[in-house]
């Protein structure tokens, strides 16, 4: 049996279909690749309150395993992280620290990237940037840990 994943890409100019969502994909690929059931990515607007209402929805859902692209850095519509903090009951800051520190390894400016990784209920969350590189990269680290920690969630023991 695999687990629910859901992929959720926040981008204002994807949303209002002037830009195609490439980063989406690419999450999404990983996941059904890893074994995971994926719909195709979700894609909905910047934003802390549009963030906050698709991972509840999606949580509702049953979703285990919840990844959103985009809307992680600085500029004034970059409100990811304010939308996930609110969801999340757990932060697991090792996840969001080690996908800064690759980033930043493979180009500076991932440094400026404000991701939040945690836990809602029994399903793992972890924001990513929306660039297609730091999806790609930020898709092995997560598919690292996704499988251990959702099976820590069920109560398994430690590996």
């Amino acid at each position: 049996m695999s687990l629910a994943a859901a992929v959720i890409t926040v981008s204002d100019r994807s949303a209002r279909g002037e830009r195609a969502d490439a980063s989406g994909p690419i999450a999404v690929a990983a996941l059904r690749a890893a074994g995971f059931d994926c719909d195709d990515a979700a894609i909905i607007p910047d934003g802390a309150d549009s963030v906050e209402t698709a991972l509840r929805e999606t949580l509702r859902r049953g979703i285990r395993l919840i990844i959103t692209t985009g809307g992680t850095g600085i500029s004034p519509r970059d409100r990811t992280p304010e939308g996930t903090a609110p969801v999340l009951t757990q932060q697991l800051p090792g996840i969001a620290e080690e996908l800064r520190r690759r980033a930043t390894a493979e180009k500076p400016g991932g440094m400026l990237s404000r991701g939040l990784s945690g836990i809602a209920g029994a399903a793992l969350i972890v924001n990513l940037p929306g660039s297609t590189a730091a999806v790609e990269s930020g898709m092995r680290l997560v598919l690292e840990v996704a499988h251990h920690a959702l099976g820590q969630l069920e109560g398994e023991d430690h590996r």
